[in-house]
């Protein structure tokens, strides 16, 4: 979607074939949407649960939702369908280090061998990204001296670079749905915060913050709107603290900024 956002801003003709049924696949759900329908009035087209099937020189023939045969065609095409760790060709089978897609780690980021230690794209079971990657290297060299450091997944941020940004950390709707967790949620548009008007003439954006039902605490926050990935730190760390919406409400926030979008949301949620 970045890629798909510049060429659009540059006045291209984009069209997005999507495997699943909506873009951005893990991120929030409802946010997705809505950044879907922003760019598909700026003119990008989307073909959504429609497969791949083949290449044929510039054109990429796909199957819709409907089973029928469709070809787009453009100058070019850009494959965006993941990616996974080389662990292949270096040793590793060598002295037995298990490998998954991925080299497999405990939360130490030791392997099953004794003294190996894995950080970086190479390692299963975390997200693929680059502040993952640096936090995963600390917590390695943080234990090979002589540390109890451990690689915590709950709060890794998410963020994606179109306009507007989409960023987001923690659980999303989904998720909570999907392991049981009883939550609460609370949604505002951006434009609560008079910064944000000001500085996105027209722009549109949101604030989604779940907490969890029995205890209140902070499950997970999902932003549409620029500057949403200068603002979501803050997040990550009342999520890695586990706080409570309560404790939330007494932070002072800076005032005028677009941050103060989070403490509108905290103090709606009912």
């Amino acid at each position: 979607m970045e890629f798909a956002a510049f060429f659009n801003t540059l006045g291209t003709k984009v069209t997005v074939v999507e495997m699943l049924p909506k873009i951005l696949g893990p991120l929030d759900d409802e946010i997705s949407s809505m950044l879907q329908k922003i760019y598909a009035k700026r003119g990008i087209e989307f073909c959504l649960n429609c497969k791949v099937t083949a290449i044929e020189g510039n054109t990429v023939v796909y199957q819709n939702p409907q089973g029928e045969t469709c070809r787009v065609s453009g100058d070019k095409i850009l494959v965006s369908v993941g990616r996974r760790g080389v662990v292949n060709g270096f040793g590793l089978e060598n002295i037995g280090v298990e490998v998954d897609r991925g080299i497999k780690v405990d939360n130490k980021l030791r392997t099953n061998i004794p003294n190996v230690f894995a950080a970086g794209d190479c390692v299963a079971g975390y997200p693929m990204l680059a502040h993952t990657a640096s936090r995963e290297g600390e917590v390695v060299v943080n234990n090979l001296c002589g540390g109890n450091d451990i690689m915590r997944a709950d709060a890794v941020p998410s963020v994606v670079y179109t306009n507007p940004e989409v960023a987001g950390v923690g659980l999303t709707e989904a998720q909570a749905k999907q392991k049981g967790i009883a939550y609460k949620v609370q949604t505002l548009p951006m434009q609560y915060a008079g910064r944000f008007v000001a500085e996105n003439e027209g722009g549109e954006g949101v604030c989604k913050v779940l907490v969890g039902e029995r205890h209140g605490e902070i499950l997970g926050v999902h932003m549409m709107g620029n500057t949403s990935s200068e603002m979501l730190y803050g997040c990550c760390m009342a999520i890695e603290m586990e706080m409570t919406v309560e404790e939330l409400k007494e932070i002072i926030f800076p005032h005028p900024t677009v941050s103060e979008i989070i403490k509108e949301t905290v103090f709606a949620i009912k």
